[in-house]
């Protein structure tokens, strides 16, 4: 089990994001056609706004909740909020935002697995994505009775200095993880296995959407008008 815990926790995650960044600039490089969230509004809006908006609210609450709240050192916080009271706080709000997704991507689910047409056009690889995020969404609503095991915060701070010694490249980053809960164990394995499969699926075009910050920053496009003459035969 001790080589197990050391591949998975280990070594696996920077298998994953190496995969994650390589991998995505060979499809940009390669592939730019394919570059794309192949929405399927066209076959059928119903239920897509509602879904669509519930789910990628609570992801990416979710997903700059876990970047941060993993990855800010404690000292940082701690004059400010304690460790249990961060914890609680992530219950709190992730389980709200957990709910949301969860929701939002059963309804996308149903939707895709229910229409015949928005079925056959859909690839193996959306299908597959979408059960592994309605599963890693299950498993992280699953921890929160779990983290109400330990709210003096010391669960989160096993798990957050897991995260900082996986990122700076320090030791002894797996043996922080001994009496952490299955559940924990698989909803991380899983959050690095999207990573993995991120390069070859439509997720790809988060990309985009973060890319997209950048017109914030572009100057203004200067237009002139231009007057047409109008002449009499």
């Amino acid at each position: 089990m001790k080589y197990i815990d050391t591949f998975i926790f280990g070594l696996y995650p920077y298998i994953c994001m190496t995969v994650f960044l390589v991998g995505s600039l060979i499809r940009f490089d390669r592939d730019q056609y394919s570059w794309k969230s192949d929405s399927s509004q066209l076959l059928r809006s119903k239920q897509l706004r509602l879904g669509s908006v519930l789910f990628h609210i609570g992801v990416l609450f979710l997903f700059f909740g876990h970047f941060f709240g993993m990855l800010t050192p404690h000292f940082l916080y701690e004059h400010f909020i304690s460790a249990g009271d961060k914890q609680l706080m992530a219950m709190i709000s992730g389980g709200v935002a957990g709910l949301f997704g969860f929701v939002g991507l059963t309804i996308l689910l149903h939707r895709r697995l229910t229409d015949e047409r928005i079925r056959a056009t859909s690839k193996p690889s959306d299908i597959l994505i979408a059960v592994i995020l309605w599963i890693q969404l299950l498993l992280g609503l699953a921890t929160i009775p779990l983290s109400a095991q330990h709210l003096d915060g010391s669960m989160m701070m096993k798990l957050a200095e897991w995260g900082q010694r996986i990122v700076t490249f320090r030791g002894g980053a797996v043996d922080l993880l001994g009496d952490v809960n299955w559940v924990f164990r698989v909803h991380m394995f899983l959050g690095m296995s999207i990573f993995l499969i991120f390069p070859f699926t439509r997720l790809v075009h988060i990309w985009s959407g973060f890319a997209s910050v950048t017109y914030l920053t572009r100057p203004y496009q200067i237009v002139r008008s231009r007057k047409l003459g109008i002449g009499r035969r």
